[in-house]
């Protein structure tokens, strides 16, 4: 009866922790917690896997690493990240069709909001 708890509960922690691990990888682009997601995923799967703790520590020492290296960029290079950055958000919140919900939502007849595969 243990063996089964134990599995039970291996099996519980890796779907929980790959949804947040997975959450927060695709919250990486966006302004927000999706670093933070993905630690916290990676964590909770940790607490079973020791991959998931390697990974971690890899992930972890990686990011910080990028951190001091994008602070110690001139302004025009950072300037240019947080661009890119801005970019994806615009350009994946349109093709998810948020633009085009607001337009509907508000009868603003701007039909070029819509996503091209809502269309």
């Amino acid at each position: 009866m243990k063996k089964e708890s134990t599995r039970t509960r291996k099996v519980l922690i890796g779907f929980v922790g790959w949804a947040v691990l997975l959450l927060g990888i695709v919250m990486i682009p966006y302004p927000g917690p999706g670093w933070v997601i993905v630690f916290i995923g990676l964590s909770i799967l940790a607490t079973e896997f020791a991959w998931a703790r390697d990974a971690h520590d890899f992930a972890h020492r990686h990011y910080q690493h990028w951190l001091k290296w994008i602070a110690a960029q001139p302004m025009y290079v950072r300037a240019l990240f947080w661009c890119l950055t801005a970019v994806t958000v615009v350009v994946t919140v349109w093709l998810f069709n948020g633009y085009g919900l607001i337009n509907g939502w508000f009868n603003l007849g701007m039909d070029w909001l819509s996503s091209p595969f809502v269309r």
